[in-house]
């Protein structure tokens, strides 16, 4: 058995948690993209897209992250596609963030009094121009302190992908806890790495709340 010092664990922790980092910030970027797309088709003047986002958002809000996280990595593997524990978790936890964000967009936009709506629709201008010029720009405000107050579910949801084998942090607190024999030293510091990442998240979101009056 390998003799681990502390620093060994922490330099190993710090190895997981760069991988927690990473892969939180491909889901919410990606997720965002995506939940871009999915909310404007979730307020679409057309029954087809409003039915295809409102039940996008549905599967994906109402099934557990972990199942979902079997399907692509299980799911993919039986159509003969080689895919990695990255990939799958990636994949993923972008669809899942993107189906919440998508969610938080849309009661922002809908937040947004008829009267813009009516008001922009007077100058002639299309629904892309009226979004893009009137009610985003409104929704924005309101938007920004759920958005990032959601980056810390998706920060903490990086903890599921441990079980098809991506080495994130809690996977690499796992396998030390293992090879040390000193679980209470280990996951206390894995919680101690989720706290540093999730409590500047958190407190980010009431700031932005109050700043930007959002709940005024």
């Amino acid at each position: 058995m390998m003799d681990f010092t502390f620093w060994d664990i922490l330099r190993n922790l710090l190895i997981g948690l760069q991988w927690t980092l990473a892969l939180s910030l491909v889901a919410f970027v990606g997720g965002g993209v995506i939940g871009l797309l999915v909310m404007t088709l979730r307020i679409s003047d057309k029954a087809v897209p409003r039915g295809f986002a409102r039940g996008y958002i549905e599967l994906f809000q109402g099934t557990p992250l972990l199942m979902q996280l079997f399907l692509v990595f299980f799911g993919v593997a039986l159509l003969g596609i080689d895919i990695s524990p990255w990939v799958a978790a990636a994949l993923a936890l972008t669809l899942f963030t993107s189906a919440y964000l998508a969610e938080i967009w849309r009661g922002c936009v809908e937040s947004i009094a008829h009267g813009q709506w009516e008001a922009s629709a007077s100058l002639a201008l299309s629904r892309y121009e009226q979004l893009r010029h009137v009610i985003v720009p409104q929704a924005l405000r309101i938007a920004v302190a759920p958005t990032v107050g959601f980056s810390v579910q998706v920060v903490k949801g990086t903890a599921v992908t441990s079980i098809i084998g991506f080495t994130e942090l809690t996977k690499t607190g796992g396998m030390l806890a293992n090879a040390t024999f000193e679980p209470f030293t280990v996951y206390g510091l894995v919680a101690l790495g989720y706290f540093i990442l999730c409590y500047p998240l958190s407190l980010s979101a009431r700031y932005l709340e109050r700043r930007l009056h959002a709940s005024a």
